[in-house]
């Protein structure tokens, strides 16, 4: 019996070892996760609060109604806000149903087995993660095709964001599906609708929560993006309100870019009051998708 026991106790303390290194070296990792997580919500504070500070003076109604101007204490982003509004708007008519059809084909309807879906599946994922300016060299491109001389306008800032949501818009849409159980579509199936109606009336319907929230978290990317849009041309000096698709343009991230890059004090006050403005618009966007989906959102 003795002999029994006396083998089990090496075995014992080898396992009590691993689990101390186990237990400290997870301490370590989490000290360190801890730390890090500190270290960037301590910068981003920081920054935040000193833009505040060094923009609030100018936080005034003549940012939302003056025009660019070469003296700060007349200049104001109404074009850039206009522009963006614009432009983004444009972008949403492009890229949503566009990236929800595709979304939906691809969940709902394409073979799985099948690899061309597949690669096309990948493609997407790839296509997540390209840099921004990629896809305004692609817009630029596809306006040469299509003959457009002038592509510092409206539709070709709105293209240029609108391939660079798709790919996110089609990834958020099919998780939103996928979070749907498949016992609705069935019961759906069984009471004799069609795939297509089983789709629209029900899947569709019970997937809106997420797919409200990534399309706004996806705006909310193209909203701070200024890289396509100055491979584009995008003026940095408008003194004009867009009036179309064709229509030249500025927006905000283009217009703060130019004022602070200016040598006067007074310009980089003016950018430092867009930035705010920049960050409430996509503080809000946020606020919205959570709002919808804790408001929409279905326990199943």
């Amino acid at each position: 019996m003795s002999t029994h026991e006396g083998g089990h106790a090496p075995t014992t303390l080898r396992t009590d070892r691993r689990s101390r290194e186990h237990d400290a070296r997870s301490t370590v990792f989490l000290t360190l996760l801890w730390l890090s997580l500190l270290i960037a919500f301590a910068t981003l504070l920081t920054l935040l609060i000193s833009t505040f500070v060094a923009g609030a003076d100018r936080l005034d109604l003549r940012l939302f109604t003056e025009f660019p101007s070469s003296r700060p204490e007349d200049a104001g982003a109404r074009p850039a806000i206009l522009g963006s509004l614009w432009v983004i708007g444009t972008t949403a008519v492009l890229a949503i149903p566009l990236g929800i059809a595709a979304a939906v084909h691809l969940e709902e309807f394409a073979d799985r087995h099948s690899r061309l879906n597949r690669l096309i599946e990948l493609n997407i994922q790839n296509l997540s993660a390209i840099p921004s300016i990629i896809y305004g060299m692609l817009a630029v491109g596809l306006l040469s095709l299509l003959g457009v001389a002038n592509k510092n306008v409206v539709i070709g800032g709105a293209l240029a964001l609108a391939l660079l949501i798709l790919p996110v818009l089609i990834i958020s849409t099919r998780e939103a599906l996928r979070a749907v159980p498949r016992e609705l579509r069935q019961a759906s199936l069984a009471l004799g609708a069609s795939e297509l109606q089983t789709t629209w009336r029900i899947t569709l319907p019970a997937a809106v929560p997420g797919v409200a929230t990534g399309t706004i978290l996806a705006l909310s990317r193209a909203l701070g993006e200024a890289a396509p849009l100055l491979l584009l041309g995008a003026l940095v000096f408008v003194s004009f309100d867009p009036n179309g698709l064709l229509s030249g343009f500025t927006t905000m991230p283009i217009q703060i870019f130019s004022w602070t890059n200016s040598p006067k004090a007074g310009f980089h006050e003016l950018a430092a009051a867009s930035s705010i403005l920049l960050v409430g618009i996509l503080l809000g966007m946020n606020a919205l998708a959570i709002v919808i989906r804790n408001r929409y959102q279905r326990r199943w």
